[in-house]
Parts: C-alpha cells; structure tokens; sequence
C-alpha cells in the first residue's frame, strides 16, 4: 500500500509540475523564546502537524489543538489565489521548516503562499500584537524612470495597499484581496479566524507598515493575524481554480503527500529523543565495539594517538573545512605523507551508520575522480576517517569569490575539465566499480581540486549501494536543498538520476559562476536563467561574465544544454552519466532537446517576462543552503528495472 501510493504521488507531480508554483519563498520564521525540557512534547507536536496536515486537504484554512501531556495549538492558511494542489504544496514546505523552532514551546512560519503557527495557548483571535509584527523591505529599490518620478511610485503603493485592504474585508472575500495599480501589484490574506474586523485592523497596521519600505521594490508585512504584501512585479495568480476541477479525483493522493511529509516528523522525533537519551554515551561505545575487532587487523586501521599528533592535536590551523558530518584537518604522518582527517564525534547511532557506511562503500574504490580513503581510527573518544590530501581544497572556494579571482583561478578550461572529472567519477559510482553507488550530496564544496585542478568527489557519509537487480531505494531524505531531484525530496525513492539531477546544478552553477541560493526573493536560480535564455535561443548569455567571452562558445552554450538535460523534471528523460560522458567527450554525439525542468512557474516559461520575475522560486531546484535531513534508508524496491523508465533516449549521431 505504501508504494502504490507513493506511485501516485509521483504520478501526481509528473504531470501537474508544469503548472505548480506554490510560492514557498521564505518571508519570516520566527521562533519563541520559551523552551520545553520534556520529552513528550515532539509527539504531541508530530500528533499535531498530521492532524493539521488532513484538515488542510479540503479547504485553504484549518486549525487543531492537541492537549496531552503539551498543550499545542496550530493554525495554517494558504493564499486563496493558490490552487488546493499548490496550497498543499506549500504548506509541506512550511511544515519541514517551522520545526527548526523545536525545542521552543512557539514558532511561526511565513512563505508567500502560506502560514504556518504552533503555540502553547489558543492565539486564533489575535489579530495584531506590537512584539509579533513584523515587516521586512526588499534590498533593491525600483527605478524611478518607469513611473514618471519617485511619487508616482509612493502613490501608487498607497493606492494599491489601500484598494487590496478594501477587497479582503468584503464579505464573501475570505480575507483575501489582489490589486493592481500603475505597475504596483498588493496581495493581502487574513487569517479565516480573526473575523471580519480583526481583518480590518490588521490590514491597517499592515499597510502602513508597508508603505514605510518607500522605494523599495517589494514590502511585506507579517502580522499576527494576516499577510500583505506589494511588489513592482507581479506574483500571484489571477485565478487559483484552474485545477480545481482535479482536485476530487486528487484527494487521495493529497493525503498520501501530507503522509509523506509526516514521515520526516516521525524522524525529526526519533533524532530527538535519541539525543536526549542519557545513555547514549555508552550505545555508542557498544555500536563501535562490533567492528573494533575486524578493524584492528584491517590495513585501514589507525592508532588514534599517531593521528592527533598529526593533526597538532587537532589545532584550528591546521583545520581545512567544517561540514555537517565533522570537521577536517591537514595532517602529515611520521613517514611524511600529507593526509586529510574527518573528525566525527557521535552521538546517535546514525552517525554511527554513517561512519561504517561510507567505511565500507569506498575502501577499495579507486578512480582518479574520487576522493581515496587511506583508513580511519575508531579506539580513541571519537572516530576518524584518514583521506588523501588534495591541497586546493573545494570548488566552492573557486567558484564562488570575486570576479576578478575566479578570472585568475577558473578558465573555461578548467571549468571543462572539472565538469568532466566529476562526470566520469559518477558514471564509475554508477556503472563502473562492482557495487553499484549513488553519492546523494553532490555539490560544490563536496568537489576537491589537486594542483592540476583534478576534481575528486568527496563526503560519502550519505552514499547508498544496491543490488543490479533493484530499481530504487525506498530511503528517507538526506542531501542538500537545491541539488535534490524531485522524485526523491518528495517521495524518497533513489535511483542513481538523483545524482544526474545534482551532477546538472552543479554544472549549471559551475559555467554560471553563480551560487544557488535557497528561497532567495531578489535573485533568480541559475537553473531558471539558464532555462529561461535556453527558449530564448540565447543560451550564452548565461555564461560567467568573468571569462570575458574568453571561451569556445558553441562548447559552452552545448555544456549548459547537458545541464539542463540532467535536471528535467522527469527521471526516464535524463541521461545516464556515463551518457553525459560521452556528450562530453565525444564531438560526434548530438546532444538531445531538453524539457522543462521541475516547478517551474508559468511566468519562467515566458521569455518577455522571465527577466522580471523574482517570486517564482522552484520549489526543488533553487537551493545553496544546506538543510540536514540525513535519515537512515528503510527498504529496497525490488521491482524489475525497465528499460523505459532506467534510461533516457539514444544519443544520434550528428
């Protein structure tokens, strides 16, 4: 049952990602300052959340109070220009984020689509409060020439902050308004349970707060009881019913989502309590202690003592990096030989996992590609992995600095060769060692560079090895917003396409020069600008401005199409890596036309606007912050590959 309905899911986001723009930008999170010290309390607020989660499925509103050993009341409510679909798109999006508030006893989430808010008292009828209000004021101001002088622009926010306050408070209206006035575009919702006057009130406050952003291109107030926002671009929809008339024969897998998005909860709480335990101390030694033996006689066994003397004792100037997993340093062994020391301290038994895992998957892989592990260290009190050192460091330190340095650093011929480099390490991951690996966190700073500028994928904690006869893992989600294939954020089920779709940001980012940033409101992803030029037939324009047009362009402008190849929306039309490979490599490989890439809205899909958008945030590829989901895999799938759906079209020759 599980499965059947996960298929459906899937099947739901394939053919309605087109059309899905759930605005899930981060306008606010705020979390109180009031803490729980009780276990208890991240059951009941798990209990919540589903609660909350089956009510949303059939209106734009709903609210719940759980009263077990926590009292906890929660409200949500969607924009009503948004379809059922995207409301609950959204709302899955807040619902993941708002527990970053645990363990505060409150916490509240604003996204441009939607509310979310947990308390531990009954807040329905609050409408304004002066130490919740909050509003926030875009960077850029707009340009004053497009509306004749600067208070063309101050009027016309004035008078679309006041028509859309008027429209929410009608009856009949829900709380929500649109406007539309000379160029300036108002949004504004109130929550369904403050009424019609505490609507009003809101809105006031609101819009005064406001119209002190002055020029700025875009304001927001996040009030106690209500949103309004203004922009000089357009951001919502004008009629969120198109795909009402789908949602009855919907509704099931709606649910199956919110399900889904529960499953994290049940994780987040299972971490929780975990960390609490006050013996977790000695399940570590007890974990450890079944590979002490076997590791002791293996090759790959360290003394801890000669690699804390290594490292000068793990001194801050020898440290190199600091990842989610641990921190590494540069040390240098009695022989002379430079090496690189992850050093983990545990405190679950995931870590625990994650240590032996990637122990175990890339001891005795070797490729030019790949980072080598030398051996690790597991008898001191704490575990270390001993890699290979590779003196550049990572390609974001590379990629991502002035453009001047990256003139200096980065050519078009390194770039290349560090695109293919990775391409080649992954299609061995894939296809080439005798266990078959999919890495899960390819990114930028996952990418070491030696003094040739070699690229070596790096950080296997997360990587996942299965049978050649499975067609996915069924595994929670870990990996790096932004670089997640959509499939597999939603429904976490992986294959190694979930590699292709990061391999395809991270070469989109590497010819961009730019860093995707999760729910920016004043940038657009390089994912959105590269497909964006690509229907404009001007692909080019999207390369790194610091290579001063110092590069081949028909092998550039190619590259960039293999990148958008690999981050289609859909799994059976990307290529396999060792595809991608041989785009790459071979000059003779017509490189096939590619199709959209995952939820992106309609506006990205018109070139004459695309330019101007900056609220149409893909809710899976516009990510450079790192969100930690890192949750152990549950179930293999062995459901009978087929060819169909494990590889995308044959490459033609030119």
């Amino acid at each position: 049952m599980h499965f059947s309905a996960l298929t459906w899911l899937f099947l739901f986001l394939l053919f309605h990602v087109s059309h899905s723009d759930p605005r899930i930008s981060k306008a606010g999170l705020f979390c109180g300052t009031n803490t729980t010290k009780t276990s208890k309390y991240v059951p009941s607020f798990v209990q919540e959340m589903e609660n909350l989660s089956q009510r949303i499925t059939t209106a734009p509103f709903a609210t719940y109070h759980v009263n077990l050993s926590s009292c906890i009341y929660a409200l949500t409510q969607c924009h009503r220009d948004l379809s059922q679909t995207d409301c609950l798109l959204c709302f899955a999006a807040a619902r993941t984020t708002l527990p970053r508030c645990l363990p505060s006893v409150s916490g509240r989430i604003f996204l441009d689509g939607c509310f979310l808010r947990y308390d531990n008292y009954n807040f329905y009828k609050e409408y304004v409060s002066p130490v919740l209000d909050n509003v926030t004021c875009s960077i850029a101001n707009v340009s004053v020439s497009d509306y004749r002088n600067e208070n063309g622009f101050l009027t016309s926010v004035g008078y679309a902050v006041g028509n859309v306050t008027r429209t929410a408070v009608r009856a009949g209206s829900g709380g929500f308004g649109t406007a539309e006035v000379a160029g300036v575009y108002a949004l504004a919702q109130c929550w369904e349970s403050v009424g019609k006057y505490g609507c009003q009130k809101c809105l006031e406050k609101a819009a005064k707060a406001v119209k002190g952003c002055g020029l700025k291109r875009e304001g927001r107030s996040l009030n106690t009881g209500c949103y309004l926002r203004y922009s000089n671009q357009k951001f919502f929809s004008d009629d969120g019913s198109d795909e009402e008339s789908h949602v009855s024969g919907l509704r099931i897998t709606i649910a199956i989502s919110l399900a889904t998005a529960a499953f994290i909860m049940v994780f987040l709480f299972a971490a929780y309590a975990s960390y609490t335990r006050i013996k977790k101390m000695k399940e570590e030694r007890n974990n450890l202690a079944q590979f002490s033996i076997p590791m002791e006689n293996s090759c790959l066994s360290f003394k801890y003592e000669t690699l804390e003397k290594a490292t000068d004792y793990f001194s801050d100037s020898k440290k190199l990096g600091q990842g989610g997993a641990g921190s590494v340093y540069m040390g240098t062994l009695p022989n002379g030989n430079s090496v690189a020391v992850k050093r983990l301290i545990f405190n679950t038994r995931q870590w625990v996992d994650e240590f032996f895992n990637e122990v175990n998957l890339i001891s005795k892989i070797q490729h030019k590609n790949l980072v080598k592990l030398l051996g690790c260290s597991i008898e001191g009190p704490e575990s270390l992995l001993v890699y290979e050192y590779v003196p550049n460091k990572s390609l974001d330190q590379f990629l991502f600095v002035t453009e001047n340095e990256k003139t200096k650093l980065l050519n078009w011929e390194k770039r290349l060769k560090i695109i293919n480099g990775i391409a080649e390490g992954l299609a061995y991951l894939h296809e080439g060692s005798e266990k078959r690996i999919i890495h899960r966190d390819i990114k930028s700073s996952n990418i070491l560079l030696d003094q040739d500028f070699t690229p070596k994928i790096a950080d296997f904690g997360l990587a996942r090895n299965f049978a050649a006869d499975k067609s996915h893992l069924s595994t929670g989600v870990a990996g790096t917003l932004g670089y997640m294939a959509p499939e597999y954020l939603v429904r976490g089920q992986l294959t190694e396409k979930a590699d292709v779709y990061s391999f395809g940001v991270l070469v989109l980012e590497i010819v961009c020069g730019r860093r995707n940033n999760l729910y920016s409101q004043d940038h657009i992803s390089p994912l959105q600008t590269v497909w964006t030029l690509y229907r404009s037939n001007n692909l080019v324009e999207a390369v790194d401005s610091s290579l001063k047009e110092e590069f081949p362009v028909e092998e550039a402008t190619n590259v960039l199409q293999i990148g958008l190849l690999c981050t289609q929306a859909e799994v059976a039309l990307r290529p396999s890596m060792a595809q991608v490979v041989l785009m790459l490599t071979s000059k003779n490989c017509k490189i096939p036309i590619p199709h959209q890439p995952p939820f992106m809205s309609n506006n990205v899909m018109k070139p004459e606007s695309s330019t101007r958008s900056h609220s149409t945030n893909s809710f899976i590829a516009n990510a450079a912050r790192k969100m930690e989901l890192s949750y152990t895999s549950t179930e293999s799938s062995s459901m009978p590959s087929s060819d169909g759906h494990s590889r995308s079209g044959e490459l033609l020759p030119k």
